[in-house]
């Protein structure tokens, strides 16, 4: 199973890379395109227009559980960030995405995005 995740992974961080339009990159820790540790990993994307965000550019923590695809990664800023879904902390995120409403056809690319477009629409009712 491992195997499959892995190639999974490959193809998805794969897809990412190709993509220059959605302005999201995803990197080992240390910031090498070169990755070989399909465990964890470092996303990053600009704040998304028409927003106190626009000018930002976030990281994010991105751990693989052995459950993935079956369950979320663990997704975390790095990047310090004003936002009611972000604790001020420790970056942890409130999303459904990432919870509840997560599914196996998502991909890492699908979660960035939806951390991207939470910038632009907070849940204050969903700390």
């Amino acid at each position: 199973m491992a195997a499959n995740r892995t190639r999974r992974l490959q193809k998805e961080i794969s897809d990412i890379l190709k993509d220059s339009h959605s302005g999201i990159t995803v990197t080992s820790p240390s910031g090498s395109t070169e990755i070989t540790d399909f465990t964890h990993f470092k996303g990053h994307f600009r704040g998304p227009p028409d927003t106190p965000y626009e000018r930002g550019e976030y990281d994010i923590d991105i751990k693989i559980t052995p459950e993935y695809p079956f369950k979320p990664p663990e997704m975390r800023f790095i990047t310090k960030i004003w936002h009611p879904n972000v604790s001020s902390q420790t970056g942890a995120i409130c999303l459904d995405t990432l919870g509840n409403a997560w599914s196996p056809v998502l991909t890492l690319k699908s979660a960035l995005i939806s951390l991207q477009s939470l910038l632009s629409s907070p849940e204050p009712k969903d700390p």
